[in-house]
C-alpha cells in the first residue's frame, strides 16, 4: 500500500457528482460519483465495459454527461470539449500514445501551443521548458530526439511533460505500465511519487493490483457502469477487491488445481536465433503448464516465435511425441498441431474489422469447404459450439471482433485453435490488458486444456501470474536458460535474480 496518509483538503481538488451517460441501448454510467484530493493517488479500478473509459471521457471533454456536474477546487465547470478539460488543469494520458512519431519530444510537448518571434518558433525557450519539464519529472529525456527513436517509457515521460506543459493539475494514467519493462515499470512508480508530492492528483487506471498495492491512497470500483464503492486502500483486501470488481468470490486470484501430467509431448533441442536466442532447451509433458519468465529481450518471444516456425532458427530441433519434426513455416507448425497465441492479438491474433466468425474461420477452411465453397452454416455452428464451451461473451458469430472485450477476443483466437486439434498450445502474454474477472476464466480455460493432456506453453511478464499457474518455470536471461525449476515453494525474487543475471544459471 502507498505510504503516508493523504491529507483531504474541502472542497476536493476534483469532484464529479451524480453522473450518468448512455449510449444508444447501452447504460454506461448511472449516477456516478468521484472525489480526488491534490497530492492523493485514486485508483479506478472495473472489469472491461465497467464504465471506466466513459467516466474519464467525459472528465476529458469527450463525452458531454446526460446527468451531473464536474467541480474542480469547488467552481463547477462545463467540459464540453478536450481543450476546455485541458483549460481546467485536466491531463490525460491514454494507453494508446497521442504522439507524432516524427516529430520531437519537445515538438510533441508543445504541439498547438507554440510561441513565436517574429514568425519564428522560439526553439529556444521551449528547449528550456522542455528540460525544465523532465527534470521536474524527475527522467532525463534527449528533447531532440524524434518520438520514434524513444523507448516506450521515454514515449510516457513525454506524454506526462505535455500534461504539465498546459499546468495539469490532475493526471489520469490510462493503464501506464502495459508495454513496460519490469525495471522501465519501478520508474514509473518514481515519477507517480514525485508528481503525488508536487500536489498533483492523479487516477490511476490499471489491471494489475500489485500496483495498485503500491501506489494507491483510495480505490474506486465501477462495475456495469454503477459505483460500487470507494474505499481506503489499505482497508481493502485483495480478495475484498476482486469481489467488488467481479460482483463474485474468487476463492484465489489462481486456481488452485492439481493435474495429472503424463510423458513429454514437445521437445526443444539446442535452439539459436543469433543474437536473441542462444543454445536453449526444455521439454513440456502432457497436461504441464510451463511457465516462461525473463525481462523483455531476454529470448521468450523469440524462442516461441521459432516454435511456431514465423522465424527461421540457425540451429535446433523439435521433437512432438519423440519423433523429430520439421516447421519451417506457422502452416507446418499449425499441421503439426502447434498454435501460438501471440503476445499482439489485436495486431497479429485477429482482423478486427472482420466478424468473429471469419477469425474462426480463417484458420480452418478446409473443415468448411465444399467444392470451393465455404458452408457459412457448417461454420457458424461449428463457432456456437466454442461459443457456448468458452463462454464467449458475443452477440452473434456477425459481431466484430474488434468491438470485443480483451479476454472475448483472446478466447475467439483460442477457438480458431482448438478447431484445428491443437495438442501444443502457446500462450504469449494470454492475460495483457484483461481484467481480473476474464484472467480468472482464461486461467480455468488454460487448466482444463491440461486437464485433457495438451501440453501448455505460458510467456509472461507478471510474476504472481507465473508462479500462480506454472508447474514449471523455466526462466530466460539474455538469449539464455538461465533455469528450469518445478514450482514448489518458490519466491518471486528467486525468479527475479535469475533473470536479471544477478542469481548464478542453474543446470537444467
Amino acid at each position: 500500500m502507498a505510504s503516508g496518509s493523504t491529507q483531504k483538503q474541502t472542497p476536493p481538488l476534483l469532484e464529479m457528482t451524480n453522473v450518468s451517460k448512455s449510449f444508444p441501448g447501452v447504460r454506461a454510467l448511472a449516477d456516478v460519483d468521484l472525489t480526488l484530493a491534490a497530492g492523493e493517488v485514486l485508483a479506478l479500478l472495473g472489469e472491461n465495459g465497467a464504465g471506466k473509459s466513459t467516466l474519464i471521457k467525459i472528465l476529458g471533454g469527450v463525452h458531454m454527461p446526460d446527468t451531473g456536474s464536474i467541480k474542480i477546487n469547488g467552481k463547477e465547470l462545463i467540459m464540453d470539449s478536450p481543450t476546455a478539460s485541458q483549460q481546467a488543469g485536466v491531463g490525460i494520458i491514454f494507453q494508446e500514445f497521442n504522439l507524432i512519431p516524427a516529430l520531437t519530444a519537445r515538438e510533441n510537448i508543445f504541439l498547438g501551443q507554440e510561441r513565436s518571434i517574429l514568425s519564428w518558433v522560439d526553439k529556444s525557450r521551449e528547449q528550456d521548458k522542455a528540460s525544465e519539464l523532465f527534470s521536474r519529472i524527475g527522467v532525463p529525456v534527449d528533447s531532440n530526439a524524434l518520438c520514434r527513436d524513444l523507448t516506450v517509457a521515454q514515449q510516457q515521460v513525454v506524454e506526462i511533460a505535455k500534461a504539465l506543459a498546459l499546468e495539469a493539475r490532475i493526471v489520469v494514467m490510462d493503464e501506464p505500465s502495459a508495454a513496460l519493462t519490469p525495471r522501465e515499470v519501478e520508474g514509473l512508480y518514481e515519477i507517480v511519487d514525485e508528481l503525488r508530492r508536487q500536489g498533483i492528483g492523479i487516477i490511476y487506471i490499471s489491471h494489475r493490483l500489485d500496483e495498485i498495492d503500491r501506489l494507491a491512497d483510495r480505490i474506486m470500483v465501477l462495475r456495469d457502469g454503477q459505483h460500487i464503492g470507494t474505499e481506503e486502500a489499505e482497508d481493502l483486501s485483495r480478495d475484498e477487491l476482486i469481489e467488488m470488481m467481479v460482483g463474485r468470490s474468487l476463492d484465489k486470484e489462481f486456481p488452485d488445481e492439481q493435474r495429472p501430467v503424463g510423458n513429454v509431448r514437445l521437445e526443444v533441442k539446442n535452439f539459436q536465433r543469433a543474437p536473441a536466442v542462444k543454445d536453449v532447451s526444455f521439454d513440456v509433458r502432457s497436461g504441464e503448464i510451463l511457465g516462461i519468465a525473463g525481462l523483455v529481450g531476454a529470448g521468450r518471444t523469440e524462442t516461441v516465435r521459432l516454435l511456431f516456425g514465423a522465424d527461421k532458427p540457425d540451429a535446433g530441433t523439435i521433437l512432438l511425441d519423440g519423433k523429430t519434426i520439421q516447421v519451417h513455416s506457422p502452416r507446418q507448425a499449425i499441421a503439426q498441431g502447434i498454435c501460438l497465441l501471440t503476445e499482439d492479438r489485436k495486431g497479429q491474433g485477429l482482423i478486427l474489422g472482420q466478424t468473429v466468425q471469419e477469425n474462426f474461420g480463417l484458420p480452418n477452411m478446409r473443415d468448411f469447404t465444399s467444392s470451393g465453397l465455404i458452408n457459412k452454416k457448417q461454420e457458424g455452428s461449428a463457432f456456437a459450439g466454442y461459443i457456448e464451451q468458452l463462454q464467449i461473451k458475443v452477440t452473434g458469430g456477425k459481431q466484430i471482433a474488434e468491438t470485443l472485450s480483451g479476454g472475448n477476443q483472446q478466447k475467439v483466437v483460442l477457438a480458431k485453435w482448438l478447431q484445428r486439434n491443437a495438442e501444443v498450445i502457446i500462450f504469449d502474454e494470454p492475460t495483457r490488458g484483461i481484467d481480473v474477472g476474464a484472467k480468472y476464466e482464461i486461467y480455468l480455460l488454460m487448466n482444463e486444456l491440461a486437464r485433457q493432456g495438451k501440453a501448455i506453453i505460458m510467456i509472461s511478464s507478471e510474476l504472481p501470474e507465473i508462479l500462480g499457474m506454472s508447474d514449471r518455470i523455466l526462466v530466460m536471461h539474455e538469449g539464455n536458460v538461465a533455469a528450469c525449476l518445478v514450482n514448489e515453494g518458490i519466491s518471486q525474487e528467486e525468479v527475479m535474480k535469475l533473470a536479471t543475471g544477478t542469481k548464478e544459471a542453474v543446470t537444467v
